[in-house]
């Protein structure tokens, strides 16, 4: 081997070397970022705002951006107010810059939040305060020994459906409606539901860090039968759809992809799960069942209906 050839293959083992590390900080960026992503809680706002957006279209009602982008941006804040500071001190006093970065997100997000609040109706500021009392029930004890919401385990997953199920379906209801017609209370009911069939992976992958005292629905009752439960509320989300007055084509079909993706999630579901399965894939089911809506919307005409009743 010639001198040359030596140095020629020196260079590019170097080379070769530079291209796996240089690929290797740049995997390293992007699961930061990721990690980011979902840690601060836009994951999760992204599924409110999903929802949101499948209640304009399910109910075909006028759409409010002041709604959509208040929701989102409120989720932001008030989640990582939730996960990272329920005390006042804690969340101002931050001495970690990672949750540094998070507080500064979750400004940015309240101010976005009050600017959009600004164009919001009377009547929906009227549901805006039952729902943020219970928000504050849940992350803040009201004296100074008592416990908040959020401690009763057994009733948590549903403080939370239920508030889900006000922001998403009974807001942009009340937005267009002065009372909740009958089929927009069927939706609040099925979101109710899908919320509680969501929740539960979660309840189970926290079987191993909640504290006894819970009394969780899993610690009660068993990973098993509480899976159980959650095939049954499927059911009833899905079957649910036929009480309403008028079911449109897409909204049938999407439900029913729907129901078969939350049938194999109750199958999936264990107590040994991976990083990323609840805290992406689940919450990032609203989207997915968004995205199919608009596919469908585009696809075949939204004007067809079922009417069930007269």
């Amino acid at each position: 081997m010639t001198l040359f050839q030596a140095l020629d293959r020196n260079f590019s083992t170097k080379n070769i070397g530079y291209k796996h590390f240089g690929y290797f900080c740049l995997m390293k960026w992007m699961k930061r970022i990721f990690d980011f992503y979902l840690d601060a809680s836009i994951h999760v706002a992204f599924a409110v705002f999903s929802l949101v957006q499948i209640t304009w279209l399910t109910l075909n009602i006028p759409s409010d951006k002041h709604l959509s982008w208040f929701l989102f941006f409120g989720t932001i804040s008030c989640y990582n107010f939730i996960k990272y500071g329920v005390e006042a001190e804690k969340y101002l006093l931050v001495a970690n810059r990672y949750h540094k970065n998070i507080q500064l997100l979750s400004f940015i997000a309240s101010g976005l939040a009050l600017y959009h609040a600004y164009y919001l109706s009377i009547a929906i500021w009227s549901g805006l305060v039952i729902l943020v009392l219970l928000t504050v029930l849940y992350a803040v004890p009201l004296l100074p020994n008592a416990k908040n919401l959020r401690s009763w385990g057994g009733l948590k997953i549903f403080i939370v459906a239920l508030v889900w199920s006000g922001a998403t379906v009974i807001l942009p209801g009340i937005s267009v409606h002065d009372s909740v017609p009958w089929d927009i209370g069927v939706e609040a009911f099925q979101r109710f539901l899908l919320v509680l069939i969501l929740l539960i992976p979660f309840e189970i992958r926290d079987l191993q860090y909640d504290q006894k005292e819970l009394r969780t629905i899993p610690q009660h009752y068993g990973v098993t039968k509480t899976k159980i439960f959650g095939a049954f509320l499927v059911l009833l989300f899905f079957f649910g759809t036929f009480l309403k007055d008028r079911i449109g084509y897409n909204e049938l079909l999407g439900k029913g992809m729907l129901f078969l993706g939350l049938g194999c999630l109750m199958y999936k579901t264990k107590r040994q799960q991976s990083k990323y399965f609840a805290s992406f894939w689940v919450e990032g089911i609203p989207v997915i069942w968004y995205v199919i809506l608009v596919f469908l919307e585009y696809t075949f005409s939204p004007h067809f209906a079922i009417a069930v009743s007269s």
